[in-house]
């Protein structure tokens, strides 16, 4: 089904999403007064990045004028900022602040890497049995607790939370309240304008864990160094459910998954290393995972026009927040503004039927079953900051200690 472009700016995103795309949505829509989407957007905050206190301060939740975190992930998410991107433009940062943040992007790049090679099973434990309490709360995020509650609210009205509180939300969710961490992923997912299954799910293994064998634990001392407002005009700030530290529980080894440790076809993996060729595209199909002007198929091919599908089986499955596509819609709109953008509901199959498209290859499971069905005429590689290798993944630090070999 052939959609209308919808003009610039977040309110006709807005529209666009409620009268096109609303039923798939399990809100009403809305954009996020935190993010705007769009490569403008995007060279705005690279180009403003002031990396001056990152490493210290990266961790502070409120007052948000204390906060260092960069808030690039949503660009990121979409490729209208690239890790290589990202990297260089750390360059002139103090040198402490600019390793704390390529070592962010590297962890990135890891996500990245995990998930291109198991895929799904990213959904299923790595390495331990999440840490669970022996008895589980009837709520595992209650918004009677203040700083569950200012957490839910900035997750659900900007789409966005600093890494500290996303791992206090997983850590509750889990190793506090007991609950599945699938379900408390898939919450996060709902509404993260950066929700991607590959960072998404690899952040919560950490936290509960499953990745590590290790879990996060949280408590009232967390609260109380980065955001100590929340206890103080917290009602339950004399009978605080999380005083104490979580009891320690006793990790389960499980049985990896044999990609864990060996990659046994790490070509494929990675995709190919120069843009595979089987005849003269027409159109450019662009994925969710590559939506920015450098995007390696949309900058090779300028006088093609873009082609993007909401693909309707999957989100009608995800039934993500409204503000999601709305970020997308604002990114559309405004690639609208230099070259012609075509949009589309349905399969992706079988809405690129006939098509010769030229794409970038997504290091997704998703886009490999697609782009089996849609055949593009020509693939052009993914922007890694590092290939994968072949070498083992249960670990981040075994992951970085191969690339310094590769």
């Amino acid at each position: 089904m052939l959609l209308p472009t919808p003009a610039p700016g977040p309110d006709a995103a807005v529209a666009f999403v409620r009268d096109h795309l609303g039923d798939l949505c399990c809100d009403d829509p809305a954009a996020s007064p935190a993010f705007r989407g769009g490569q403008q957007a995007a060279d705005t905050a690279l180009a403003t990045l002031d990396l001056t206190g990152y490493a210290a301060r990266r961790n502070e939740v409120l007052p948000v004028s204390r906060r260092g975190a960069t808030r690039l992930s949503p660009w990121i998410r979409h490729g209208l900022i690239d890790l290589p991107a990202a990297w260089a433009a750390a360059a002139d940062a103090p040198p402490r602040d600019r390793t704390k943040f390529r070592d962010e992007l590297a962890w990135q790049e890891y996500a990245r890497h995990l998930y291109a090679r198991l895929g799904r099973a990213t959904a299923s434990a790595l390495r331990s049995a999440p840490a669970r309490p022996e008895r589980s709360w009837d709520e595992p995020w209650p918004r009677r607790m203040n700083c569950v509650d200012a957490c839910l609210d900035e997750l659900e009205t900007d789409g966005w939370l600093v890494n500290q509180t996303r791992m206090w939300m997983s850590s509750q969710w889990t190793v506090r309240a007991g609950a599945e961490w699938t379900a408390g992923e898939d919450r996060f997912f709902t509404h993260l304008l950066d929700g991607s299954r590959a960072a998404n799910r690899l952040g919560w293994q950490w936290t509960v864990g499953a990745g590590t064998g290790k879990p996060y634990g949280f408590s009232r001392w967390q609260v109380q160094k980065r955001a100590p407002q929340l206890c103080r005009d917290c009602a339950l700030r004399d009978a605080c459910p999380i005083q104490d530290w979580p009891p320690d529980a006793a990790a389960r080894r499980l049985d990896a998954d044999p990609l864990v440790r060996a990659d046994p076809d790490p070509e494929t993996t990675g995709g190919p290393r120069t843009a595979l060729d089987t005849g003269e595209p027409d159109a450019v199909w662009l994925t969710a995972e590559s939506l920015g002007d450098a995007d390696p198929a949309l900058d090779a091919h300028p006088d093609l026009p873009a082609v993007f599908v909401f693909d309707e089986p999957l989100l009608a499955l995800l039934r993500l927040s409204g503000k999601r596509l709305v970020f997308l819609a604002e990114t559309l709109a405004d690639l609208a503004t230099r070259r012609p953008v075509e949009l589309r509901r349905g399969t992706v199959p079988g809405e690129l039927a006939g098509r010769a498209v030229a794409v970038t290859h997504a290091p997704v499971p998703g886009f490999r079953s697609r782009s089996a069905a849609v055949r593009p005429v020509r693939v052009h590689p993914w922007r890694w900051l590092w290939r994968p290798h072949a070498g083992p993944v249960g670990s981040y630090s075994a992951w970085r200690k191969r690339l310094r070999r590769s």
